[in-house]
This record gives C-alpha cells, structure tokens and sequence, in this order.
C-alpha cells in the first residue's frame, strides 16, 4: 500500500491554475524529496494533502482511503512554514500545550520522547524566541511528531540553515524514520542535502509531476564523467572533442562523458600531444545537476 496517491489534482485560485492534473505517488516507509522551483505547486499540493486547502479537481488518497476520512487525517503531522508557538514560553510548556490540543495521553513522557528524537531535550526550558532558526524548525517537527503520525509533511525544514543545522536536521529525519517508521514528505531547495537522505523523489514543474524516482534509478541516470584542467583548456579541448564524443566544458573544468578512465585520457594528452594535465578526477552528477539539466530539456 502506499501512503499518498494523487491523481489529476487539479487546483485554482480564481484565473490562476496552481495545478494542472498533479499525479503523486509516495510509498510508505519512504523520504520522499519533493522538487520544484518557486511556483511549480509543491506548497499548494501539500497544504491539499493535509486538508488546508479544498481541491478544484482530482483524488487524493492517503493509506488507500480518501485524505478526507477522519482516522486518516488523524495520522498525519505537519510543519508548513512556521510552528505557532508563544515566544514567551518555553519550549517544553509550548510543547505541554500542543500535546493538551491534541490530547495526548501521557503527554509528558510523549513530549519528552518527541524531543529527545529531534535533538532538543537538552533545550527544553529554552524561551522559543530565544531559540535558533535550526531549533525552532526542530520545534516544529516535535509538535508535528506529537501523536505519532504515519505520514510527516516538512514544506521546506532546512532552508535558511547553517552547515551545523542542516547535518543536525539531516540527522533527525533520519532518527524520525527509524523511530517512527513513518513516510516523510520533505520540500527543499538544497537538493545536494535532500540527496542524502531521501529513497524516493518527485519532481513537480508547473503544476504537473515531470519525473518520479527512487534513489537506486536517480544513481542509475546520473552520468559519470572525467573532469580535468589543464594550463590550455580550449586546446585541450578541442584535442579531445576529436577522439571522444562527448565533451564539454562546464565549471572551469573540462568533462569527458564517454566510457574512459582518468587515466587513459591523461595519457593521451601528454605522451600523443605534450599538454599535462593539472587537475584530473573522475565524478558523477548529482541531484542538483540531474534537475537542472531536466529543466533545461524543457520537460513540462
């Protein structure tokens, strides 16, 4: 079964088509990395998801029920842009209420479990304003774990995060999913950070699902390549581009996409033609490259 099914959701605000026919598939059990640039609808079909907004057209299932039915919305937990916590308080009584809200039985020992997995038990009796933008979002993913939900959506949890916070986080998603063995809906623009976490992704542009995959097929996609530099990059690359077939020249670094080691192409260089070569690696592209070069095919 999986935890999300979406078909030809559609959803508009007035004249504007914020989705157009959105399909979505999630398996449970999975950290699914939802991409998209600003506006593509992934805040909007999230907040559909969670019941926030009422779509125009189209299902949503969650768990193979429809998301409208009451024991289904009871499993979800949601952090969509800030947690609304009082400043003033600390986190412990912002998250002693929550759990009141919810009522929680055992609400102590709950909030006290929720925080020791997002790393925050020894903050506790921190005031919430005097807390870091890292641990307010973890914050929020407490409140949202509060009742132990089969399905977390995150709209955007690491953005606007330190290199510190987001190996924090990175951490706690990780601890949620072992802990919880809950499926994790997370929107990010640090896609190099999503890479390292998420099993599965969907790539949304214009109100539509261009591409969903697992990681095993995003590893299979990503290209490897050969980067090198040399003290005469255009003459070297012209040398190239006769032997091999797919050559380019991106980042200051001259890529050979053919089925080469590293090794073979530095020694054609020199001992064939006498151009050393100062820098060589062999590499593969990541998710960040993988999605850009899907954009730019003007995939729609």
């Amino acid at each position: 079964m999986n935890a999300i099914e979406i078909r030809n959701l559609t959803k508009n605000f007035g004249q504007k088509q914020a989705l157009a026919g959105l399909n979505m598939t999630v398996p449970q059990g999975a950290i699914y990395g939802f991409i998209g640039e600003n506006g593509s609808g992934k805040s909007t079909t999230e907040k559909l998801i969670c019941g926030l907004l009422v779509p125009s057209g189209g299902s949503i299932k969650l768990f193979g029920r429809d998301y409208k039915d009451p024991d289904v919305r009871a499993k979800i937990g949601v952090l969509i842009e800030q947690p609304g916590c009082f400043p003033n308080y600390s986190v412990w009584n912002n998250m002693m209420l929550q759990a009141a809200n919810l009522d929680i039985p055992n609400a102590a020992e709950e909030v006290r479990k929720v925080l020791r997995v997002v790393h925050m038990d020894g903050s506790a009796s921190n005031k919430y304003k005097n807390c870091s933008l890292g641990m307010k979002q973890r914050i929020g993913i407490a409140m949202a774990l509060l009742g132990k939900p089969a399905l977390l959506i995150l709209d955007e949890p690491i953005n606007g995060l330190d290199a510190d916070g987001m190996r924090i986080m990175r951490d706690v998603l990780v601890d949620i999913t072992k802990e919880y063995r809950c499926t994790v809906v997370i929107s990010s623009h640090i896609l190099g950070e999503l890479e390292k976490i998420a099993t599965h992704y969907g790539i949304v542009r214009g109100g539509k699902m261009i591409k969903e995959m697992t990681a095993e097929e995003l590893e299979a996609d990503c290209r490897t390549f050969v980067a090198l530099q040399t003290k005469d990059m255009e003459m070297a690359r012209a040398l190239l581009e006769r032997k091999y077939s797919r050559v380019t020249l991106e980042n200051e670094y001259i890529r050979i996409y053919d089925d080469v080691k590293a090794e073979e192409v530095v020694a054609y260089l020199y001992h064939e033609l006498g151009i050393a070569v100062t820098e060589v690696r062999t590499d593969k592209i990541g998710l960040e490259e993988y999605y850009i070069d899907l954009m730019n095919k003007g995939v729609c």
